[in-house]
């Protein structure tokens, strides 16, 4: 899905959040500024200079974004900070910063803040190019610690595996409460599984698979989110039980009808808003920042990925997790497939 920084605050922040790219664009970029309290620095003047603007547009998005720029690295020096800059600059460059000798206060831009103003000009040329490079680079990152797919970047996710054991144990309740309570009908395994999709993250499994671009052969959950996973198996360990209830208050099987008036007033239920209103931020952001995928039914809930998400799919910590599962994929088939 093409991206375009100048208009899209989610998708600069989900940039700026993610401290593995940034560290590769430094690395690509060799942008050269003022090292002061071990970070690279820049003035208004060599921000307008890179980006080949005047300084007053530069003072423009900085009144416009003020905001959005403080959070990403912009601030304000003054008093000895401010002394001990322009003693700084003037170590490294030999020459007096010309900010003016009764200068009390200057605005600077650390590499966040300097990446964040180039996503915003669109009116430079040198900041396109930039932008292009920042995308391609996100992209080559996200491809290189994923080995080119992201379908299984969830289990990344040291909690995954537990959330996958439980809800495969609460899926055989579940399906055990269709098979025994239900009165036959070879959809119903797919049509409750689907209204439960749809109730928590407003999907069927099959607009799901279509928006990840998942093949006809690859198993949903597999690729659900451990907070998803929680959810589900909740779901279909108070079906069950339910279901189970109406069944022995009856006394008969019950129609399929029947039973999707027990999955509304389950829905309904208070107790759930808190959990799915959390569980749909986490996949829509998730799957906008790492995937690359947009849940349209979900877009009200997206929302930038902050540091503590990057690390934990593309981090170290991740990476180990994946190769253990790899290595331990058939212990894991067989706890799946255990009675």
């Amino acid at each position: 899905m093409p991206k375009d920084l100048t208009t899209s605050k989610i998708d600069r922040q989900n940039i700026l959040n993610n401290d593995l790219a940034i560290n590769e664009i430094q690395k690509k970029s060799h942008l050269k500024g003022i090292d002061f309290e071990n970070k690279i620095l820049f003035t208004k003047s060599m921000v307008a200079s890179f980006y080949e603007v005047d300084e007053r547009t530069i003072e423009r998005y900085i009144s416009s974004f003020s905001e959005e720029l403080k959070l990403n690295g912009y601030e304000i020096l003054r008093g000895k900070r401010l002394k001990e800059f322009i003693s700084a600059y003037t170590k490294q460059f030999g020459s007096d910063i010309n900010v003016g000798t009764k200068i009390t206060v200057l605005g600077i831009f650390d590499f966040k803040a300097f990446l964040n103003i180039g996503m915003l000009l669109a009116e430079s040329e040198k900041a396109r190019i930039l932008r292009q490079m920042m995308l391609d680079i996100v992209i080559d990152l996200i491809n290189k610690k994923t080995g080119g797919s992201t379908k299984y970047i969830n289990q990344r996710d040291k909690d995954f595996i537990s959330a996958y054991l439980l809800e495969d144990n609460y899926r055989r309740q579940f399906t055990d409460a269709l098979k025994n309570y239900v009165e036959d009908n070879r959809f119903k395994y797919a049509h409750f599984t689907d209204l439960i999709y749809v109730s928590i993250f407003k999907e069927k499994a099959k607009e799901y698979k279509k928006i990840l671009d998942l093949k006809a052969s690859d198993k949903v959950r597999d690729t659900f989110y451990s907070e998803i996973l929680d959810i589900i198996a909740a779901y279909e360990c108070g079906l069950a039980d339910a279901i189970k209830e109406v069944y022995v208050k009856q006394g008969r099987k019950l129609s399929c009808r029947e039973v999707e008036s027990i999955l509304e007033k389950f829905e309904n239920m208070a107790l759930w808003k808190p959990l799915i209103h959390r569980g749909r931020i986490k996949m829509a952001s998730r799957d906008m920042a790492l995937r690359d995928a947009f849940h349209y039914q979900l877009s009200e809930y997206i929302q930038p990925l902050d540091k503590e998400e990057y690390e934990k799919f593309l981090g170290a910590a991740g990476e180990e997790l994946e190769r253990l599962m790899q290595e331990n994929k058939d212990v894991l088939k067989r706890l799946k497939e255990r009675e």
